[in-house]
C-alpha cells in the first residue's frame, strides 16, 4: 500500500507547540501546499526541524525523513525553494519554500551574554471574581504552555472562597505565540425532547499577545463568576534586570576576596623565600590546589598533604583549593571553621581521625532509618524533588560527624571574608539521560558565593541553588540544602552506568557507541545556500530503531543521579553561541551542535560525581579570568594515578585549553616517584603543575626527610596502596588507627620531601609574572 504522508514542523524558539501538515493519504508522492507563519528572534539561533512521516493507526508513526535547517542561513525579503535529501543518491526529497521577512512592531527587549539569549517576559494575572456563592465546588484549570507555571487549577468552594487566594500568576516568553486555554467547570443541561441531561465543557482560548499591557480584561462571563486577565511585562532589557549573573568574568564577591588574599599570598612568599622587598601585586602568583578523588582515602591523603604545606608555611601562598569525590569531606569539614589554615591543624584531623575509625554500623539503625525518613520528608515539603543521591548523602553526614549537620555552602562564606584561606571550589558534572558521560557533561562549580556552569556563563547565588528560576528570574525560593545534600551529589558512587564500567573494563568503547549515539549526517540542501562560520550546516536525522533504543538506555542508565531545578530553564542560544571563544573552550558534547536540543531544558539538571568523566577538579581553575600559574595536583586516587592525569592533558589539548605537556617514561609510569613538575613556557598562559601522586616510595625507609628508619620502625612505612586487598579501597568506610595514621604520615612526608620541586615552580612563576609586565 502507499504511504499516509504529514509533515511535523519543530521551530521551539519560536513556539513551544509542534505544527503539522494535513495527512495525504495513499500516496508516495504527496502535496500539501500549505503554510505556516513563525516569528522568530534574530539574535536566537532558530533551527527548523521538518520531519515527514507515515501515519499508522495501529502502531506509532514511521519516521522516513528529518531535515534540520538552520534558518540564519535565508536572505531576507526573497522567496528560496530548497529540496531536502536523505542522501545525495536519495530519490526521495521533501520540497520546501521559505521566506525572511522583518517583521514590523517594537523591538524585543533581550539580554545576552554572547552564549545565552534571555527573552523578553511578561507576567499574566488570572482573578476569578464571584457573583454569586458556588453550591458545591468548582474547579477550572488554566494552562500557558511553555510558561514557567505550565497548568493551574483554581478551585470555587460553596463558602464564596477561591483557592488559591488571589491571582493566578503565569509567566511566559512575549513573543512564543503564547496562549491561554481555560478548561471551565462542567455543566450540566437538560433536553426536554429527549428527558435526558447532558454534560458541557467551556474551553475558551486567549492569544495573550491580543491583550492590552496593564489593563484588567474579562475573557469569560458565567453566571456566578468572572474570570478577568491582565498581562504585565517583566523587565529583562539588562543584566541588572536578572536574579543571576550573566557573564564569564569573576564575580566582584571573589575579585574582593582575590585582593585580600594576595596579601595573605605576597607575605606568605616574602618569608619563605627571604625576599628583601615585598612583592607587588602583579608580582604575587596563584596557586591552587587540585584533587583526584577516592573516597576515605583521598578525605585522609588531602588532610596529610595540607599538613605538609603547613609545616613548609607554604600553605599561605595557595589562593584556590578544589575537590570532587572523598576530598569534598575534608574540605567542608575544614571550611566550618573560619579561620581554620591559620591554626594548627591537628584537632581538625584528630576529629577526622575519630570519625574515620568509628564504626559505621549504625548508619543503618531503626532510629537512624527513622532520622532519614523525616529528614527526606522535609526536604520534599520544602520543594526539592529526592532521590537516593539524598540518602545518600544523610549517610555521609553519618558517617563524618557525631550528630547533624546544619553547615551550608553559603556559611563558608565567613572563612573568606578576610582573605584568610584559599577559596574553597566544589567540582560536578552534568549530564543527560540516555547520554553516556562522555557524549554528554557539562561542568559545575560550587563556591561559597556562586555555582555556575562553566559554558554558558550563567551563575546564581549559592544560597538560591535548588531554587526554581525561569528566564533568568528567581520565581520559587527554597530553602538552601544542608551541606551533607550536597557531598552526597559531589561524591555518589551511585551514579555509574554500564556503558562507563564496560569503559573501565576494555580500552574502548567503540562497538557500544554504535547503538549509544545518535546518527545524525551533514547534507547540502538543494540549492545549496552559503554558509557563515556561526551558521550550522543542513543536516539529517535517523532516530533509532527498537533495539538500539533498547540497548541504548540499558547502557546509558544511572542507578541514581542527583536531581535539581534547573536554573538555565526557558533560555535560548544566541545565534553566534558556536563562535563564541568561552562557549567553544568547554564545548565537548554531541548535543553541542545542535541547539534544539541541547536548549530543550528538563525542569531538573542531573548532576554527579565529576571522577565519572575525568577524576580531576582542575576544570574550574583553568578558566582563564582567574590567571592560575602554579598548580598543586594531589592524586589520590585507587587506581592508576597516571589515568586521570593523562586523560586530562588529552582533555585540556583537545579543548584548546593551555596545558603543559605530560611525559612520563613507561618506567615512571610502572614505578612512581613521589613528585614531577611539567611546564611549557612556549605555551602562554600554561600553569606550572606540580603532581604529587600518593605512591609509598622513599617513605618505606624514612620517616621524616633525610630520618632514616631504625629496624623498629620499618613496620611503619609499610602500606598496601593498590593490592585487591587494600585497607585503603574506593570502598572502604572505615580504617583502624594504624592505618589512617600511617596513610597520614605517607601524604604528609610526600609534601615535606619534595618542598624544593614546590619552592622551584614558585620561584619560575614569581619570574614569569615579573617577565609580562616588563
Amino acid at each position: 500500500s502507499e504511504a499516509d504522508c504529514y509533515v511535523s514542523l519543530w521551530l521551539p524558539t519560536a513556539t513551544c507547540e509542534r505544527s503539522r501538515t494535513k495527512t495525504v493519504r495513499n500516496s508516495n508522492n504527496p502535496v500539501w501546499n500549505e503554510t505556516f507563519y513563525f516569528r522568530i528572534q534574530s539574535q536566537v539561533k532558530n533551527v527548523l526541524e521538518l520531519t515527514v512521516y507515515d501515519e499508522d493507526f495501529a502502531t506509532p508513526d514511521d519516521h522516513l525523513l528529518c531535515a534540520i535547517f538552520d534558518t540564519a542561513k535565508l536572505p531576507i525579503d526573497r522567496t528560496v525553494l530548497l529540496y531536502f535529501k536523505p542522501s545525495p543518491k536519495a530519490k526521495e526529497e521533501l520540497e520546501v519554500e521559505f521566506k525572511l521577512e522583518a517583521a514590523s512592531g517594537p523591538h524585543e527587549a533581550i539580554a545576552t551574554n554572547g552564549v545565552l539569549v534571555c527573552r523578553e517576559l511578561c507576567c499574566l494575572e488570572v482573578e476569578v471574581a464571584e457573583k454569586k456563592q458556588q453550591k458545591s465546588k468548582k474547579e477550572l484549570s488554566l494552562t500557558v504552555k511553555g510558561s514557567f507555571e505550565g497548568t493551574q487549577d483554581i478551585t470555587l468552594g460553596p463558602d464564596g472562597v477561591a483557592s488559591p487566594s488571589g491571582p493566578t500568576k503565569f509567566h511566559y516568553i512575549k513573543y512564543a505565540e503564547p496562549t491561554l486555554d481555560v478548561m471551565l467547570p462542567k455543566k450540566r443541561r437538560y433536553h426536554p425532547w429527549t428527558c435526558k441531561y447532558s454534560t458541557e465543557t467551556g474551553s475558551p482560548v486567549v492569544m495573550l499577545n491580543s491583550l492590552t499591557m496593564g489593563r484588567k480584561t474579562t475573557i469569560a462571563e458565567e453566571k456566578r463568576f468572572d474570570l478577568n486577565v491582565t498581562a504585565q511585562n517583566c523587565n529583562c532589557s539588562c543584566h541588572q534586570d536578572l536574579d543571576m549573573r550573566f557573564g564569564f568574568d569573576l564575580c566582584s564577591e571573589e575579585m574582593t576576596f582575590l585582593g585580600k588574599r594576595k596579601r595573605y599570598v605576597a607575605s606568605a612568599l616574602k618569608n619563605v623565600f627571604h625576599l628583601q622587598q615585598d612583592l607587588q601585586d602583579h608580582e604575587v602568583p596563584v596557586v591552587a590546589i587540585i584533587t583526584t578523588g577516592g573516597g576515605l582515602k583521598s578525605m585522609t591523603g588531602l588532610y596529610g598533604s595540607l599538613m605538609g604545606l603547613k609545616k613548609l608555611n607554604l600553605l599561605d601562598c595557595v589562593t584556590y583549593i578544589s575537590g570532587l569525590s572523598g576530598t569534598t569531606w575534608t574540605m567542608a569539614n575544614l571550611y566550618r571553621d573560619a579561620y581554620w589554615s591559620q591554626k594548627d591543624l591537628d584537632s581538625h584531623i584528630g576529629e577526622a581521625q575519630k570519625q574515620a575509625t568509628k564504626c559505621k554500623m549504625g548508619c543503618f539503625s531503626m532510629d537512624r532509618m527513622k532520622y532519614y525518613n523525616k529528614q527526606l520528608c522535609q526536604r520534599k515539603e520544602e520543594g526539592y524533588r529526592t532521590s537516593f543521591i539524598d540518602l545518600w548523602g544523610l549517610m555521609i553526614e553519618y558517617l563524618l560527624n557525631d550528630g547533624k549537620d546544619s553547615h551550608k555552602l553559603s556559611d563558608q562564606q565567613e572563612a573568606l571574608c578576610d582573605g584568610q584561606n584559599p577559596l574553597p571550589i566544589y567540582v560536578s558534572v552534568c549530564v543527560r539521560d540516555n547520554y553516556s558521560t562522555n557524549d554528554f557533561k557539562e561542568w559545575v562549580e560550587f563556591t561559597p558565593y556562586e555555582v555556575g556552569l562553566l559554558k554558558y556563563g550563567t551563575f546564581i547565588r549559592t544560597e538560591h541553588f535548588g531554587s526554581e528560576f525561569f528566564m533568568g528570574r528567581l520565581l520559587k525560593k527554597l530553602p538552601e540544602s544542608r551541606i551533607c545534600y550536597l557531598q552526597g551529589m559531589w561524591s555518589s558512587i551511585f551514579s555509574v552506568n554500564l556503558l562507563q564500567i564496560w569503559g573501565l573494563s576494555h580500552s574502548s568503547e567503540d562497538f557500544w557507541k554504535r547503538w549509544t549515539q545518535d546518527r545524525i549526517e551533514e547534507v547540502d540542501e538543494d540549492p545549496v545556500l552559503p554558509t557563515r562560520p556561526h551558521e550550522l550546516r543542513t543536516r539529517m536525522y535517523t532516530p533509532p530503531g527498537p533495539l538500539s533504543s533498547a540497548l541504548r538506555g540499558a547502557l546509558t542508565d544511572r542507578f541514581s543521579v542527583a536531581q535539581h531545578h534547573n536554573f538555565l530553564k526557558g533560555y535560548q542560544l544566541h545565534n553566534n553561541y558556536l563562535e563564541n571563544e568561552h562557549f567553544c573552550r568547554w564545548k565537548d558534547t554531541v548535543l553541542d551542535s545542535r541547539p534544539n536540543q541541547l536548549m530543550q531544558n528538563p525542569d531538573q539538571l542531573g548532576m554527579i560525581d565529576a571522577g565519572f568523566f575525568i577524576n580531576t577538579s582542575s576544570a574550574p581553575l583553568l578558566r582563564p579570568q582567574r590567571e592560575v600559574d602554579v598548580i598543586i595536583y594531589l592524586s589520590y586516587t585507587t587506581g592508576s594515578h597516571t589515568s586521570s592525569l593523562d586523560k586530562a592533558c588529552k582533555y585540556y589539548s583537545e579543548q584548546k585549553i593551555p596545558f603543559p605537556k605530560i611525559s612520563l617514561t613507561d618506567e615512571d609510569k610502572k614505578n612512581l616517584k613521589e613528585c614531577y613538575l611539567f611546564q611549557d613556557s612556549d605555551l602562554p598562559g600554561c600553569p606550572i603543575v606540580i603532581f604529587l601522586p600518593l605512591v609509598n616510595d622513599t617513605f618505606r625507609e624514612y620517616k621524616a626527610p633525610g630520618v632514616k628508619r631504625c629496624c623498629s620502625e620499618m613496620e611503619g612505612g609499610q602500606l598496601d596502596l593498590t593490592s585487591r586487598f587494600s585497607p585503603y579501597c574506593m570502598f572502604s568506610v572505615r580504617y583502624t588507627d594504624e592505618n589512617y595514621r600511617r596513610l597520614l604520615n605517607l601524604s604528609e612526608y610526600n609534601i615535606l620531601n619534595n618542598s624544593q620541586t614546590i619552592m622551584q615552580a614558585l620561584q619560575i612563576a614569581m619570574q614569569r609574572r615579573r617577565q609580562n609586565m616588563c
